[in-house]
Parts: C-alpha cells; sequence; structure tokens
C-alpha cells in the first residue's frame, strides 16, 4: 500500500518493531552517502553515514550481509547507544543485485541472531524490490541539496573553486538552465567568467551581456542591491525593466535576481532560463541562501588572501621581505642565479637631519625606482631598514653587472645613490655564502667612495 520507498521503509520498520525491541533503521544511498528515512528505538540515530563508514556502510560497499554477536569486537561499529551488544544488517538491493540501501537491526539484550538474520534477509529482499518498483531512494530535496554545496563551498580551496561551485549549486537548487556572477569590482564591474562549459542560453546570455558593458552591469548590481531579490513569473507578454533587457533580448524568460555581499564588493547572483517557469518564493529564498553562503566564503578567501599578502610584504614600499626572499634564494641555479645587494647610501643621515618620515618617503620612491629599471621576472625585496636585494636570472655574471649599473642610474634620477654588491650563486655554494658575497662585494664599494657596482669573484 505504500506510495514511495520512504513510506515503504517506515512501514516495514514498524511490523518489525512489533516482533522485537531492537532497534531498527533503514538507511539508502542518497548521494553519495547512506541517509536514514526511517528508525526507531535510539538515542543516537546517525542522519548520514559516509561511504563505507560503520558496519552500515561496510554492508553497502561489499553487498554482503553481517552478523555481529559483540559489537565491542568489531572496530568499524557506530555507537548509538552504550547498552547495544549485537547488531544485524543486511543491504537492500534493486533486482538487479546491486546494493541500494541497508536494513540495521541492535539489540541490547540475548537474542537468537541466526534466527533473525533469515527474516531480515527474507525482508530486506521484498524491501529493496518494493523500493526499486517505487522509483528507487528518494531524491534529495532543494534543502538537502543546499546544506551539501554549503559543506562544499566552505571546502574551496580558491575563488575559482568556490565560484564553479556556487554557479553548479544555483543551478541544481533552483532547477534553470543558466547561472552567473556579475561581480563588482574597484575600477569597474565585469561579468564573472566560465567557470566550467557554459550551455547555450547562457553563452547568449554573457555575449549580450558583454556587448552591453560595464554599466548595465553596473546598474543591475545597484538594482539588485537597492531593491533586493527578484523573479519573473514566467508570464509572456510582459516587458523586462530597463536593466534586464540585454538578458531579455538572450532568450531568458524566466530570471531570478540576488544581491550579493556588499553594493562596492559584491554583486549579483543571475539564475535564468529560457522556459516560461514559475519560481516560487522558497526558491528564491533558496538562492538568497546560497547567494549568502558564496559571499561568507568568498570574503574569507580574500581576507585570508590579503593577511597571505601582509604577511609576506613589507608594510612600507610594498616590496616582499625576509621570508619569501629566504624561499627564493633556496631555489636559486647555480651559474644563473644572481643577488644584487643594495645599500642607500648616506640612508642615516637623511633620517637624522629630515625625520623618519622624510627617510619612509625616500624609501618608497627608491624602490619605485629600482623596480622600474628591473626587467619582467626580476625581483625585488626589502630586507632591512634600507636594504634591498634584487634577484636575477641571467646567463653570465656581466649581465647582472648591467643591470645593476642601471639600478644605481635609476637611484639617481630620483636624487639618491646606491651601492650595489653583485654574486653569482656557485655550484655546490650554499645560498646564505652567495648572500654573504654579495654583501662583501657592497662593502667593497662603500670602502671605494659608494655610488658604484662590483662584482664578487667566484
Amino acid at each position: 500500500m505504500a506510495s514511495t520507498a520512504v513510506e515503504a521503509c517506515q512501514w516495514t520498520v514498524a511490523a518489525l518493531a512489533r516482533y522485537t525491541p531492537a532497534a531498527i533503521a533503514v538507511l539508502l544511498h542518497v548521494q553519495g552517502r547512506l541517509r536514514c528515512v526511517a528508525a526507531t528505538g535510539s538515542w543516537q540515530v546517525f542522519s548520514t553515514v559516509a561511504p563505507g563508514s560503520g558496519i552500515t556502510g561496510r554492508v553497502h560497499a561489499t553487498g554482503h550481509a553481517a552478523t555481529v554477536a559483540d559489537v565491542t569486537a568489531d572496530p568499524d561499529y557506530l555507537p548509538v547507544r552504550p547498552d547495544v551488544t549485537a547488531e544485524i544488517c543486511v543491504p537492500l538491493c534493486d533486482p538487479a543485485g546491486r546494493p541500494i540501501g541497508v536494513l540495521d537491526l541492535q539489540w541490547s539484550a540475548p537474542e537468537e541472531l541466526d534466527r533473525w538474520r533469515a527474516t531480515v534477509e527474507r525482508l530486506a529482499d521484498r524491501l529493496g524490490a518494493r523500493i526499486t518498483a517505487l522509483g528507487g531512494p528518494p531524491a534529495e530535496s532543494r534543502s538537502e541539496k543546499l546544506l551539501r554545496h554549503a559543506a562544499t563551498l566552505t571546502a574551496a580551496p580558491t575563488q575559482w573553486e568556490l565560484l564553479t561551485e556556487a554557479i553548479a549549486a544555483a543551478r541544481d537548487v533552483s532547477g534553470l538552465a543558466a547561472a552567473m556572477l556579475v561581480l563588482a569590482d574597484r575600477n569597474e564591474p565585469r561579468l564573472g567568467g566560465p567557470t566550467d562549459a557554459p550551455g547555450e542560453l547562457e553563452s547568449r546570455v554573457r555575449a549580450e551581456l558583454a556587448q552591453a558593458g560595464p554599466e548595465a552591469l553596473r546598474r543591475m548590481i545597484a538594482r539588485a542591491h537597492r531593491y533586493g531579490s527578484g523573479y519573473t513569473l514566467g508570464e509572456a507578454g510582459h516587458r523586462p525593466t530597463d536593466e534586464y533587457a540585454p538578458i531579455a533580448r538572450a532568450g531568458v524568460r524566466t530570471l531570478i535576481a540576488v544581491p550579493v555581499g556588499t553594493p562596492d564588493a559584491g554583486g549579483v547572483l543571475l539564475v535564468a532560463d529560457d522556459r516560461l517557469l514559475r519560481p516560487d518564493p522558497t526558491t528564491v529564498n533558496l538562492m538568497e541562501l546560497l547567494a549568502g553562503q558564496a559571499w561568507t566564503c568568498l570574503d574569507r578567501l580574500r581576507t585570508l588572501a590579503r593577511l597571505r599578502e601582509q604577511a609576506s610584504s613589507d608594510p612600507l614600499t610594498g616590496l616582499r621581505h625576509t621570508g619569501p626572499f629566504g624561499q627564493r634564494i633556496a631555489a636559486a641555479t647555480p651559474g644563473r642565479t644572481a643577488l644584487l645587494a643594495i645599500d642607500v647610501d648616506g640612508f642615516k643621515d637623511v633620517n637624522d637631519t629630515y625625520g623618519h618620515q622624510a627617510g619612509d618617503r625616500l624609501l618608497v620612491g627608491l624602490a619605485r625606482a629600482l623596480e622600474g629599471a628591473l626587467r619582467h621576472g626580476d625581483e625585488l625585496y626589502r630586507i632591512g631598514g634600507d636594504e634591498f636585494v634584487a634577484v636575477l636570472e641571467v646567463s653570465r655574471p656581466d649581465e647582472a653587472v648591467r643591470i645593476a649599473e642601471r639600478l644605481a642610474e635609476a637611484a639617481r634620477g630620483v636624487g639618491r645613490t646606491i651601492s650595489v654588491g653583485v654574486a653569482v650563486a656557485q655550484p655546490g655554494e650554499r645560498p646564505e655564502l652567495a648572500m654573504r658575497r654579495a654583501d662583501q662585494a657592497l662593502y667593497a664599494v662603500k670602502r671605494q667612495g659608494r655610488d658604484g657596482v662590483h662584482l664578487s669573484a667566484a
């Protein structure tokens, strides 16, 4: 008489419970996990069990029933109550013999397990066939889908993976064909790049929005953040508002627009379809929850990236400092990696005469001048008060000397002079020894009157 798979499981559990005091549960395989859909009498019921976890996971994975006379001796047992002593778990299979779940019984008093196992196996055969006839294990609800996607969003290690998951989640939970993120930026709004192969509708929408330009994207973001989430009823004959005209030109007939984050740093989530559909308020609410979770995760990733940048950068000049420098020279290539030790001539006099603020301005200006004199791929570090190191890849030592001379000329261009010592890493030489040779070459320039370049002997 059951009309759904869940009802069949619930009635089976209720019937069994009339004949045994055992704690009974039916778990069905849903989206990679065993989900409990019916149960009796336990202090703790595991709503979901990861693949392969516990006796239930083992039985489902192997397709073989298990009779455990002493659960304390089984390392896979998942404790649901402290007095359980024995367990019988049998797989539920479809007519082809593929496991679709398990039927599990646990006792806290002595019981004839062999007799019960035969009964449970017969029941499991019938229940598996009935579940299959009713369409198989229940599909995830939209709330369950959102929870699953939220867990993936939280674990996303990069912004690209986060946006990929957010867009996939929007499509999956809403049931609509296309999803896009329009993101605010410091310069101008931008349409987030496709994070996987976009469908035909999404490609058309992207083309229209690209042609409409940044101002159209800005209006969409402003509308969503000013008025809140909005959606169509999928009814023909109604013109879109001006902000959504480019989307309508692409063939969109159903749209949900949800603000993401803040107006200046977030954006808007667009979920669309070219069919005439009728999204309901619940669908919009789920998209709002998804947008909120995505923004929280995105803001966290941006904050972590900013903290990592601050941890590896000099706050005054923005150059990388000693930590990244140590990692860089540890990877030096003998005969090719050159270290240029740079010291600002007379810097202490500037601080003593004009104050530390003037000294800071000098360092910032000099750092920009030195960066501008380096080639693409060369790296500049600030490793002390007025001490800098440039790391270059060169084919010959005289190439490093020429670049060092270019740095000295750049310093003169901003009204200062520098002393530069050059050393090229040698085979078998520890990085710190190469740096010491560069420092010694720098001191040689200082002794000779400053404002010059000296190459360390190999």
